[in-house]
């Protein structure tokens, strides 16, 4: 028999010759109950077996999850109730939802950015982030195990998202979820605070005591960033609306910048190891490469690897951008003496289980603004596109 993620060899249909064989006259199953109780309570107890493996996953073919059928606003979005859940590979976790996070990525998935990757595969199913409930672990997975709450975030590129009912994530790709921390919290937290790990930890690789500039501070990546610098004995200065500035400055920030009311090239002093660039238009470029050290590094998550990709295709969008990325750096090097990156967020156990052990000591939160039931997944994209919501917006589960 095919127990959907897991493959069990289906018995042998007994052999008229059997000891145990119904249809053997001398059969001991046709005159023992007590031998026929037995053998129930091990086909029970075998069942019983695989099933504390599978969790629920031989009863979920197909769920609940949202959908995008065709790029374009927010009324494209489809709930649709029979989407097929995949068989599990060795490595993979079928994940019960409870809350999702809205990041800006769904936001420009949905109209169209990356549709050279995503169009062969409409209607695909949107979402990075999720904290839930694990209902059934592949063969090869030994660090989660149903019934364990956890949250986690998917590569950029993955074809199946997060908003449904039942999502697959790979064991590297989630972390248990502590129980002071909600799900609608956690939810929140993973996709933009790995995108800041990646910049930081894995390209910066910063160090106690160096100066980090964090520009456009107050969203969610800016502000994980501005976390894990402080948790890593950087000194950080940022770059925010005015509306943030209290809260960066209270999550450890040395200056914060209003960026619409300051001249925040003049108004920042100094020379920095790293800085981070979440906004990405050429002027804050400029600026946070002048205000690097030689040996510094300047990230920004506003590469162009996908917008050329759309525009020309990926056979000849991508070499262009790794051709214009290659011309930059070298560039940068020549003239600066620093590293220039285009960064984005990449499944990393160790950065994942860094972020688990902040969350849980309170030195990394994303403030949730507003959540959304699943079923208002239209407004909660219309709220975030108008901008009427100023901050993270989460989905939750029924």
């Amino acid at each position: 028999m095919c127990l959907r993620g897991l493959h069990v060899p289906s018995p042998k249909p007994p052999q008229t010759h059997s000891f145990f064989s119904p249809s053997c006259p001398n059969s001991l199953v046709d005159h023992s109950p007590l031998l026929r109780s037995t053998m129930r309570f091990f086909h029970i107890s075998r069942n019983l077996a695989i099933s504390s493996r599978l969790g629920f996953r031989n009863l979920v073919t197909s769920c609940r999850a949202v959908v995008v059928p065709r790029f374009g606003g927010p009324d494209v979005l489809e709930i649709r109730d029979h989407v097929e859940v995949p068989n599990l590979k060795p490595d993979e976790v079928l994940v019960k939802a409870r809350a999702v996070s809205v990041n800006p990525l769904d936001l420009r998935m949905r109209a169209g950015y990356g549709r050279s990757v995503f169009e062969p595969f409409l209607p695909f199913i949107l979402g990075r982030d999720i904290s839930g409930e694990v209902v059934a672990v592949g063969d090869l997975v030994r660090s989660l195990h149903v019934g364990q709450e956890v949250f986690g975030a998917l590569h950029p590129t993955a074809r199946r998202g997060t908003c449904t009912d039942y999502a697959v994530l790979s064991d590297e790709q989630l972390t248990r979820k502590s129980a002071s921390t909600s799900h609608v919290d956690a939810c929140a937290i993973p996709f933009a605070a790995l995108t800041a790990w990646r910049a930081l930890k894995s390209t910066a690789r910063i160090t106690p005591g160096q100066r980090v500039l964090v520009m456009g501070g107050g969203g969610a990546v800016g502000f994980s960033a501005i976390q894990l610098s402080v948790a890593a004995g950087c000194h950080v200065s940022t770059t925010c609306e005015r509306e943030s500035i209290d809260r960066v400055l209270a999550a450890g920030a040395d200056q914060a910048v209003d960026y619409a009311t300051e001249d925040f090239e003049l108004a920042i002093k100094g020379q920095f190891d790293a800085v981070l660039d979440t906004i990405g238009l050429p002027d804050t470029e400029r600026i946070g490469i002048n205000l690097l050290k030689r040996g510094g590094h300047y990230m920004t998550l506003q590469g162009e690897a996908a917008s050329l990709s759309d525009r020309y295709g990926f056979a000849v969008g991508f070499p262009m951008a790794a051709g214009l990325l290659l011309k930059k750096q070298i560039q940068y090097h020549l003239s600066h003496g620093i590293a220039y990156w285009w960064t984005y967020m990449r499944s990393d156990p160790e950065g994942l289980s860094e972020i688990r052990r902040l969350t849980e000591d309170g030195k990394l939160t994303i403030p949730v603004m507003k959540t959304y039931p699943i079923t208002q997944v239209r407004e909660a994209h219309e709220a975030k596109e108008k901008k009427l919501v100023p901050g993270k917006v989460v989905l939750e589960f029924d």
